[in-house]
């Protein structure tokens, strides 16, 4: 089977052509080589088209973990949009309460001052 389908073909095709046309004799010969031949063909298509079905499960199942991971990441991103309003919401409060922080800081300040001008 080193041959090639088409190079056993043309060989036979030759021999065909260079016997007399009164020896059918190895007619017989040649349509064994022939459905050999024919039979490795089979089984290569039987191989291909089996490879084919592989590949187009293995393909569908590619798109449906795709498209599962593309839901999961819209997912996540609408999450992090959610949690992104809520951080700035906090560092606004954030904001808000060191101001307010800071006032009540000035004010126990200048209480303090006042005290200390009355003790004396």
């Amino acid at each position: 089977m080193s041959e090639s389908l088409w190079e056993t073909e043309a060989a036979l095709q030759t021999e065909r052509n260079q016997q007399p046309q009164n020896a059918p004799a190895e007619e017989p010969a040649a349509l064994a080589v022939s459905a050999d031949d024919f039979a490795a063909l089979e089984e290569r298509i039987r191989r291909a088209v089996e490879l084919v079905k592989q590949e187009r499960q293995a393909h569908a199942a590619a798109e449906a973990r795709a498209a599962q991971l593309e839901a999961i990441a819209a997912q996540a991103e609408s999450h992090a949009k959610a949690q992104s309003h809520t951080v700035e919401q906090l560092e606004g409060e954030l904001r808000a309460l060191r101001g307010e922080r800071d006032q009540v800081r000035q004010r126990v300040e200048r209480l303090l001052k006042q005290l200390d001008s009355l003790e004396l």
